[in-house]
């Protein structure tokens, strides 16, 4: 059953762009990873500081490759000086 997720960050006014860098470096490493169906970054246009990683996988094995990856090593020991907020929703696709 594949596992679709929106993770919203809400950046430190000083941190957007630093967001920005370490988000935006995740899209393509991701995307290659076993087990991925989809994987895009959003800026929300209105609230520059908002930022949604939406991410959709085969299963829970590949979610947890992904967790295990070098470049989300990266992401996660470096967000949290930059993000003000951080919170998760799964989804559920209808249709």
């Amino acid at each position: 059953m594949t596992i679709t997720k929106k993770v919203t960050f809400i950046a430190k006014d000083d941190g957007i762009e630093m967001m920005k860098k370490l988000l935006s470096a995740m899209v393509k490493p991701s995307k290659a990873e076993d087990g991925c169906i989809f994987y895009d970054i959003f800026q929300c246009k209105e609230r520059p500081e908002k930022f949604f990683a939406v991410e959709t996988w085969r299963d829970e094995t590949a979610l947890d490759g992904h967790k295990a990856s070098e470049h989300y090593k990266v992401y996660k020991s470096s967000y949290e000086e930059y993000c003000l907020d951080k919170y998760s929703d799964e989804l559920e696709v209808l249709g």
